[in-house]
């Protein structure tokens, strides 16, 4: 599955200038929310989707999504309710490709092999844990190997070229491009360095590439297009559930696109 992931992004690639991967968090503000978010995401025409199983400590993510992840906590959710929503969206919504973004400790607590399997078993591609780094990972991407999932790996821009080339030759499915220091949900600036950078990321592997944190607004999946196959849109639709409401995302997932 994870090849098939790396294969079909690049398919999509052949009809579509940029692919577009959301996010959001298991459980906020509701699961109800969460289907209903999901299914406008859907129908906007997202492509992957990552579903983050919520963590008490997530180092990876700004305010907005730390918040998502305690309430959630808060309300009670479970990695078992957790696997029950990706399988039931993965079946209800066959034309997305889901993932699981999480941090170790979750992954590590329920057993990495049955978390694996169970993840497979429940028809998603593959999984983004940004606290695992390959060198610490070498048991969870070879289960991940075998099992046809892709173990997506980061590039970020203090990796050096050398750097970039081992991590990618560990990863599957595609690479996501962390696109500044820090963590989720401030603007990122699209710049001469971030051209560079990207330039960097492109030379270091033959995985599609997805750019992510403080990704936003149209200009800004427009700006990546053709440095970039596929943009990463998380904080901006939690902020616009929260504002307005779940109605709001299916016409806001379009509009990135047009």
């Amino acid at each position: 599955m994870s090849r098939n992931l790396e294969r079909e992004l690049k398919q999509r690639l052949q009809q579509k200038k940029i692919l577009l991967m959301t996010h959001l968090v298991a459980g906020y503000p509701s699961l109800a929310v969460n289907r209903e978010v999901i299914r406008q995401m859907a129908e906007a025409g997202v492509d992957c989707i990552e579903l983050q199983i919520p963590f008490s400590e997530p180092i990876a993510d700004g305010p907005v999504i730390l918040k998502a992840n305690q309430q959630s906590l808060d309300q009670g959710i479970t990695v078992e309710a957790c696997f029950r929503l990706g399988q039931e969206m993965a079946a209800a919504f066959p034309q997305v490709r889901f993932l699981f973004m999480t941090y170790y400790n979750v992954v590590f607590k329920y057993g990495e092999d049955a978390f694996l399997r169970r993840t497979r078993d429940i028809g998603l591609n593959g999984t983004i844990v940004p606290d695992l780094p390959p060198d610490e990972g070498q048991s969870y991407l070879a289960g991940s190997r075998e099992l046809g999932l892709a173990a997506v790996q980061f590039f970020t821009p203090t990796s050096s070229d050398e750097r970039m080339r081992q991590v990618a030759a560990q990863g599957a499915g595609f690479v996501y491009c962390v696109a500044r220091r820090g963590v989720t949900g401030r603007q990122t600036t699209f710049d001469h360095a971030l051209d560079q950078y990207l330039a960097r990321c492109r030379r270091a592997t033959t995985l599609p590439l997805a750019v992510g944190f403080g990704i936003g607004s149209r200009g800004d999946v427009a700006m990546l297009a053709g440095q970039a196959d596929m943009a990463v849109i998380g904080t901006a639709t939690i902020k616009l559930v929260d504002a307005q409401g779940p109605a709001a995302v299916g016409p806001f997932i379009a509009g990135l696109l047009a």
